[in-house]
């Protein structure tokens, strides 16, 4: 009865694959949507604020604190010897990374210290009166200098393989090697960090923590509190942002308030100002590619090796799942017949980077088409060309790196439709003819796909649970595992459950997530939000309903299958009865109206050790074309127009997806072309704050933006109404962007060098990158004299 279909899925306002807006939107809009620093704070709250230190790697002779001690409001100060359990907030349990640091300091910023006093701003303000000594030690803060100094790995290197790499490389009629660079990227959520912790009898405590993770969170307290999980509760309505940068790294925050509270017998707030916050936070990865490839004239490629180092920081964080996952992206849509990947994971003296949309993929996906680009220009081609001409295929060529065959490939439908409905092909000739013609203004195009695998790498996060209360009114209650951070989560768990029982979506509250009600949860991560836990949402009201349609056959002598539930009503028999007075007559017969829902994703396994499995359940695809134009005496650019193909499967919610898209792809931009993180030579974290650190304005935006949604696509597994992720996917779509601006820069040299752009792009690499080709194009017609 679970599966059965409705007659009508339009007399419902609710339900799935139609357009809802995001059950918060009008509270965004008018303010008056609550976050953690929204909320009343008990009376008596005191406010926490962090002690950092000032070098990049040293260690502590003395840390005098008495100054601190004495400032006005401070109630106590906090170190590392004050943490009652274990002084780590290691996500992965390496113990190496500590709440507190003690004796040695790994990187310029690094909480020291907490001030806890009767107001934010006092405690701020002490906290900038401690006197700390160092002896100053060698520090690192670059993947390339790391790896020259042979620094050492924060975690164990990841290698996939396939094929015979070396015979490869050496059969192949053409080969080529290169470097490059890609920056890292500051995730610059609207919400901080920010955490609240009320204490409660014996060893409980209360935190509300800005959190994708609220289960990991609740662990890490409770492992710095010297207690067990089930004494720690963790709550969270809604995020200001978090792009993954809320996976691991609320733990610092929450664990600070949780120790100060229990300490103090009193509530204990902290939220650190946006400069400490970008400070002290981890990043997207800064990677360094390697990478020897091997093609023929055609531009098929032959065998790839590549080496992916990565800028990890201070501590391990979620770094070796980082690496691996830019390897499994590093095919994108190619098939390679004989291809090695390697990992490289350095220790820096830099905070410890983490999650960050695309958790990876973005890093791996951006070589292998580097790889693509440079063969493209060394053939004097259409990069379009060698794409296809490398796609994946059908048998023989449908096996990933990690031996995952590719079986619902749909890429090259995706980018012939792109292709045409974008008019590619004219555009491209057009601009070379403009370029032909223009001295300063040259002008780009691309057109680039992406194939993003769908899982957590980490089998056992791949499971979700929620809690689903029918109340004998007909109203509903859901509490799900998941956590909403802007991206409209909540609207479409809620539509499927609309969906599941045939009710308006204001049937449906959806409340807090909190560790009391849903255990056990996985991050909202991986793009698997929705996956996850809607399944888990349907399965909880498939119970209640069986239980329901079991009760009215009984009751009303009848089979079973005359029982259905149709659009705010339920059919028995002949009799329609409304939703509310079905449920009520239910419950006055004590049958159960409540159910707690579970899935885990199935057919997935992965061996690390031996680099195969089947790690994705599926795979979601799109493409995008850029077209842009740069200024080659100043560098500087613009986006023109984008044009967008995304496949979502069966949407769920289209307008959210849409908006997914739009908001992805203009982050992913910005990583490309305007976010630069830099540190001096002193280990200092100079791009720290809005004046200095330049994410997209809204009049950065393509000023042409089309985006279409693949409606023709369904997801082939059966996901939560076959609908697809969309929340990382299509944040590598603006990779066309940057090769736009590649495209733009060869023209200086007739498009015979590949212009060889790291990322991110700024003005400054693109007018660089100029000078460098007409400097080649200079030396040409000298070359040719002499010959």
């Amino acid at each position: 009865m679970g599966a059965h279909t409705p007659r009508s899925k339009t007399e419902i306002t609710g339900g799935t694959h139609v357009a809802r807006q995001h059950d918060s939107a009008h509270k965004h809009v008018t303010g008056s949507a609550d976050y953690i620093d929204d909320m009343p704070e008990p009376a008596g709250t005191l406010h926490a604020y962090l002690g950092l230190t000032d070098r990049a790697h040293a260690r502590i002779t003395a840390l005098d604190l008495d100054a601190v001690r004495a400032a006005e409001g401070v109630v106590a100060v906090l170190t590392g010897a004050d943490v009652p359990g274990v002084n780590d907030i290691s996500p992965t349990g390496r113990d190496d990374e500590p709440v507190l640091a003690t004796d040695t300091v790994l990187f310029h910023g690094q909480p020291v210290f907490a001030v806890i006093a009767e107001t934010r701003d006092l405690a701020r303000r002490a906290a900038k009166r401690a006197v700390i000594s160092y002896e100053d030690l060698p520090h690192i803060t670059d993947v390339r200098a790391a790896i020259e100094a042979n620094y050492p790995l924060v975690t164990d290197p990841l290698k996939l393989e396939r094929g015979d790499i070396a015979a490869g490389l050496s059969a192949a009629p053409r080969r080529l090697q290169g470097e490059m660079r890609i920056g890292g990227q500051d995730h610059f959520y609207l919400e901080g960090h920010i955490a609240m912790a009320i204490p409660g009898e014996d060893d409980e405590v209360t935190v509300w923590s800005s959190t994708q993770h609220p289960s990991e969170v609740q662990h890490m307290v409770a492992h710095a509190l010297g207690t067990v999980s089930n004494a720690v509760t963790v709550q969270i309505r809604r995020m200001g942002g978090g792009f993954g940068g809320k996976e691991t790294q609320a733990n610092q925050f929450a664990a600070i308030a949780a120790i100060a509270a229990k300490k103090l017998n009193r509530a204990v707030k902290i939220r650190p100002d946006r400069d400490d916050d970008m400070i002290i936070t981890g990043k997207r990865h800064d990677f360094v590619v390697d990478y020897d490839v091997g093609f023929d004239d055609s531009g098929k490629i032959h065998a790839l090796d590549a080496t992916f180092a990565a800028r990890c920081g201070f501590s391990s964080d979620l770094s070796g799942a980082v690496t691996d996952r830019a390897l499994f992206h590093a095919d994108n849509c190619y098939y390679f017949e004989d291809v090695r990947l390697t990992s490289k994971p350095m220790m820096t003296n830099t905070v410890s980077n983490t999650a960050f949309r695309g958790f990876g993929g973005p890093q791996g996906m951006l070589g292998g088409e580097r790889v693509i680009e440079e063969v493209a220009y060394a053939l004097g081609r259409d990069p379009l060309e060698i794409r296809k001409a490398n796609f994946y295929g059908g048998p023989g060529r449908d096996l990933t790196p990690y031996h995952q065959t590719v079986e619902d490939n749909i890429i090259e439908r995706v980018v012939d439709e792109l292709e045409t409905s974008s008019d590619y092909q004219a555009r491209r000739a057009e601009i070379i003819d403009f370029n032909e013609n223009s001295p300063v203004i040259r002008r780009g195009i691309a057109l680039t796909p992406v194939k993003f695998g769908i899982s957590f790498t980490a089998t056992w996060f791949n499971q979700a649970g929620a809690l689903v209360h029918v109340y004998q009114d007909g109203s509903i209650h859901l509490n799900h595992g998941g956590t909403e951070m802007g991206q409209g989560l909540n609207t479409k768990v809620a539509q499927v459950l609309a969906d599941e029982f045939q009710v308006d979506l204001d049937t449906i509250r959806i409340t807090a997530t909190t560790t009391g009600k849903v255990p056990n949860t996985s991050a909202t991560a991986a793009s698997s939000g929705t996956d996850l836990n809607g399944m888990a949402v349907a399965n909880a009201a498939q119970q209640i309903k069986t239980r329901l349609v079991a009760f009215a056959a009984e009751k009303f002598n009848i089979p079973e299958d005359q029982v259905e539930f149709e659009p705010n009503h339920v059919r028995v028999g002949n009799e329609l009865m409304p939703f509310g007075d079905f449920i009520k007559l239910a419950y006055q017969e004590r049958v159960q109206l409540s159910a707690a829902g579970f899935y885990k994703t199935p057919d997935i396994h992965w061996d690390r050790a031996a680099g195969k499995g089947r790690p994705f359940y599926y795979f979601a695809y799109g493409a995008a074309v850029s077209e842009v134009s740069i200024d080659t005496l100043t560098g500087e650019y613009q986006v023109d127009r984008v044009d967008v193909l995304h496949d979502t499967g069966r949407s769920l919610n289209p307008a959210l997806d849409i908006g997914q898209i739009e908001g992805a792809f203009v982050q992913g931009m910005g990583w490309l072309t305007t976010e630069e993180l830099w540190w001096d030579d002193k280990g200092r974290l100079r791009t720290h704050a809005p004046s200095t650190y330049k994410i997209p304005l809204a009049s950065d935006r393509p000023k042409i933006f089309n985006v279409k949604l693949a409606d023709w696509a369904e997801n082939r597994e059966p996901t939560v109404r076959r609908s697809k992720a969309v929340g990382e996917p299509p944040f590598m779509l603006p990779i066309s962007v940057l090769e736009a601006l590649g495209m733009a820069v060869a023209s200086i040299a007739d498009y015979k060098v590949s212009p060889r752009l790291d990322a991110p792009a700024t003005p400054e690499r693109v007018l660089m990158a100029v000078e460098r080709l007409k400097a080649m194009a200079d030396e040409q017609p000298a070359e040719n004299s002499e010959s």
